[in-house]
């Protein structure tokens, strides 16, 4: 595998070689590159919210396939488990629902709602058993407000991708933001999914590709700050548009934003608008498909429909039809690199710097 390289100074740098974008050895790669050992959304306070409470999920289905589940045992204690009963391979958990115990269907071996091993019937003698390797293997998990994140390779800790984003906007009421799955909706992009993140860490092509969103935001003014595993891009407010209401002892008082773009490694974005939360993640299906999953969380429901929040859906599918066209091009035997913008694409120069630094670590 080759060696990729991105400059670290921006005004000197070229963007990552585009065989990124369309080598299958290399999208094949970023799962245990980049998947396996970052920190992934799986779930919400109101999936386990009670004793006896299960929730299995696939991640990445259609990529990784990984049965993974959450639950919440009656000590009131939160768990994140491997979903594949440890006798012969069969999935546990086929629905999320309340449960006493954990019970595979294909031979009967029994967990408690903690993982642990608890019955298998026709055992007796077998020698050795049972031992710590029937329990459900666990899995790292880490709470911020009122989300879940799993990690299963354990590569960096939570708190490097998690502490600049609570720093700035932990104030907000997060835990009272409720789901609305009106709101709520998955996307089909035809484009690999690193060229979807691309489009989303820079505001330049904003006003070419976004008329609408153009006219509510000030774009001379959009900045970027680049983190360790994340980076911010602050969109601040043409005058009359909805802004934050901001504590005195934020940065950020006395200035006009209207929207918080918060990208984590390597495939979250946390949108803030002054009327709540967008989730947007953004998983691989194959080399040119991805699937961007939107959740949206309200918090001020007045305020919808308004400012930079606003017509979220139209915003998107004109970033779909950029990016796939964008696929088009990168496709090309004649385009493999090009420059960035210091002042623009500081959010894409920093991504491809980490791209770059998982694929060669894995190199090693």
């Amino acid at each position: 595998m080759r060696k990729f390289s991105v400059d670290d100074d921006i005004t000197n740098a070229s963007t990552i070689s585009a065989e990124i974008y369309k080598n299958e050895d290399l999208f094949n790669l970023a799962k245990q590159a980049i998947f396996y050992p970052s920190w992934q959304y799986v779930a919400d306070f109101e999936d386990i919210k009670v004793p006896g409470q299960v929730y299995p999920f696939t991640l990445f289905e259609g990529y990784m396939n990984e049965p993974l589940l959450m639950s919440r045992d009656f000590n009131d204690t939160v768990h994140a488990l491997s979903n594949v009963c440890t006798h012969r391979g069969n999935i546990v958990v086929e629905d999320a629902g309340n449960y006493k115990n954990l019970r595979c269907r294909y031979h009967g071996k029994k967990f408690g709602i903690d993982g642990c091993f608890a019955f298998m019937p026709e055992f007796d003698d077998a020698s050795g058993f049972p031992s710590e390797f029937d329990n459900l293997p666990k899995v790292s998990f880490q709470q911020w407000k009122k989300f879940f994140f799993i990690s299963i390779g354990n590569g960096f800790g939570f708190d490097e991708l998690i502490s600049e984003m609570d720093k700035r906007v932990g104030w907000l009421p997060i835990e009272e933001f409720v789901y609305d799955a009106n709101r709520s909706r998955d996307y089909l992009v035809n484009a690999n999914w690193a060229l979807y993140c691309d489009n989303y860490l820079e505001g330049f092509h904003i006003p070419y590709v976004h008329p609408s969103l153009n006219e509510v935001l000030d774009y001379g003014s959009y900045t970027a700050e680049i983190y360790k595993y994340s980076n911010l891009q602050i969109g601040f407010a043409e005058s009359g548009e909805e802004i934050f209401k901001l504590p005195k002892d934020s940065v950020d008082y006395g200035k006009n934003i209207g929207a918080y773009y918060y990208w984590l490694w390597p495939n979250m974005m946390f949108n803030f608008y002054p009327w709540g939360l967008s989730i947007n993640i953004v998983r691989p299906i194959n080399l040119y498909r991805t699937k961007v999953s939107f959740k949206t969380y309200v918090w001020k429901p007045e305020l919808l429909d308004k400012g930079a929040g606003a017509g979220l859906d139209r915003v998107e599918r004109e970033d779909e039809n950029i990016v796939e066209q964008v696929q088009l091009g990168v496709n090309s035997v004649l385009y493999d690199r090009g420059r960035f913008s210091p002042k623009r694409e500081k959010g894409v120069h920093h991504f491809h710097r980490l791209l770059a630094s998982a694929y060669n670590n894995l190199r090693k």
